[in-house]
């Protein structure tokens, strides 16, 4: 598939002089893709209840087929809910706040003053192309859900949002 380019799982949106940004982790199972794949482990995990149809046997293997399609719907449940995090990042002419918004647990804020906020991308960091915004005294880390390539391009952008005036 040459020519294909991904959809980038963060936002801009722009008014006035205000630049709002959010992103959220990768989110690949559609609700659709959910139901076909649900559904196909169970006609898979059903097959082998054809061969002891009409006998008792048939009940044993019937728990653990059940057993077998609820934790493969809690567990990929779960995932949903663990991707349903987003961060957001508010640029304007007097103030930068990034709100991280975990699935569970209190929601983290910082901000400062964008004249003296700095994007840096540092290859030191725990992660390839770990990115950050300095700035209020503190560094704080944006997209850490996002691949190296794609906090790459982030940082270009994320540097023009925060030059411009």
């Amino acid at each position: 598939m040459s020519g294909y380019t991904p959809a980038m799982p963060y936002a801009w949106t722009t008014s006035n002089d205000e630049k709002d940004l959010t992103l959220w982790p990768h989110q690949s199972m559609t609700p659709q893709g959910f139901t076909w794949f649900i559904g196909g482990t169970a006609v898979m995990l059903a097959l082998p209840l054809f061969a002891v149809l009409g006998s008792p046997v048939v009940w044993v293997l019937l728990a653990f087929f059940a057993a077998a399609v609820a934790g493969v719907w809690r567990a990929i449940a779960a995932n949903q809910t663990d991707r349903s995090l987003r961060e957001e990042l508010h640029v304007d002419d007097e103030r930068v706040t990034l709100a991280h918004i975990p699935a569970r647990g209190s929601r983290l804020e910082w901000e400062a003053n964008p004249y003296w906020v700095t994007v840096n991308l540092r290859a030191d960091g725990p992660v390839e192309n770990y990115l950050t915004l300095r700035g209020g005294g503190r560094e704080v880390e944006i997209g850490r859900f996002l691949t190296p390539e794609e906090r790459a391009a982030l940082h270009g952008e994320l540097a023009d949002a925060l030059s411009a005036p």
